[in-house]
């Protein structure tokens, strides 16, 4: 799918050529979730990792079934419109789901698990599953993508969302301090999942580095996870110049897997000068792809990332810098 994408846990992943073949956007996104890295390592105690595969042969049944959902996409679109997404938060979980209720690997017991204690919501289990083997685990998925915004420092606070409404240091510690533990809870116990359930973190996403420059990772990061760039409008004419000719927004429900365009979607592409100008008159950073032409009319997606406003790393800084301050 890209050279981004790693195998999940200890099982190897398909060949790059099988992943790149598929051609559906939503069955790539599925195996995207599935095979590419995670953006965290372990935490133990209490942040284990998914596994959505419990042996290699389940993980080859995925990808002949992923294959399959290839040739014949329309029952997946059907679910997905009937779910009516707009948050990448929300469509990941439209995803996971119809894997683990239609794929070849653990089976889905129930979704979107509410707790509450006298009326008061206390939090939400994303997702309860059985593996084949009976164990019963409960996943907590997150698609995050994070800028690293601490001018050479190397910490999770550095990461922060394009909004500035997010840093990764604050995801990890609410995955690891509330939703994991939710299902330990007394107000668990009595909803009637007969347990006992294993929480595992099932983190995705993308991280991004200023002009593409690689940083020192905290050790909390997964070393394989995917990467991208982001880059101010000053600086753009120049580190756009050193990548593609062909440009597109990327439109949120389109920021899982690397992108494909036939010959008829490539019709849309941009100059990067061009791309430029469609953004003047954006206030907030705009994700946006570059693509190359593999051939037969298929363009591949080449890299990925932000273009910010100037006054952005500013900003990012001192919200990543709001970590340190004594509360």
């Amino acid at each position: 799918m890209s050279e981004d994408a790693g195998p999940t846990a200890s099982f190897e992943a398909p060949s790059a050529a099988r992943l790149g073949a598929l051609v559906d956007p939503a069955v790539r996104d599925i195996a995207w979730l599935l095979f590419s890295p995670d953006l965290l390592r372990a935490q133990p105690p209490r942040g284990v990792l998914a596994t959505p595969f419990e042996s290699p042969d389940e993980a080859a049944a995925a990808m002949d079934w992923l294959e399959g959902q290839d040739a014949d996409p329309a029952e997946l679109h059907d679910h997905i419109a009937a779910a009516r997404v707009t948050r990448l938060g929300r469509y990941a979980e439209c995803l996971l789901a119809w894997f683990l209720k239609q794929g070849p690997a653990a089976r889905l017991i129930a979704a979107n698990v509410p707790l509450r204690r006298a009326g008061v919501t206390l939090g939400e289990c994303d997702f309860l599953v059985e593996t084949r083997a009976g164990r019963r685990l409960h996943w907590e998925l997150a698609v995050k993508c994070f800028l690293h915004a601490g001018n050479g420092r190397g910490e999770l606070a550095d990461y922060v969302g394009p909004n500035l409404q997010d840093r990764f240091d604050l995801k990890r510690a609410h995955l690891l301090d509330h939703q994991l533990p939710l299902s330990a809870r007394e107000e668990f116990a009595s909803l009637g999942h007969r347990g006992p359930w294993e929480p595992q973190m099932f983190v995705k996403g993308w991280l991004f580095y200023r002009n593409g420059v690689a940083e020192r990772d905290p050790v909390e990061i997964d070393p394989a996870h995917g990467r991208g760039w982001w880059s101010t409008r000053a600086d753009w004419p120049e580190f756009s110049g050193r990548h593609a000719d062909a440009w597109m927004l990327l439109p949120r429900l389109e920021w899982l897997a690397p992108r494909v365009r036939d010959a008829h979607r490539a019709a849309s592409f941009v100059t990067a000068d061009a791309l430029a100008q469609q953004l003047a008159g954006q206030t907030g950073p705009t994700m946006v792809a570059a693509f190359v032409e593999q051939g037969d009319g298929v363009w591949i997606e080449r890299s990925r990332g932000f273009i910010v406003p100037d006054g952005w790393p500013e900003r990012a800084q001192a919200f990543a810098r709001e970590a340190a301050r004594p509360s």
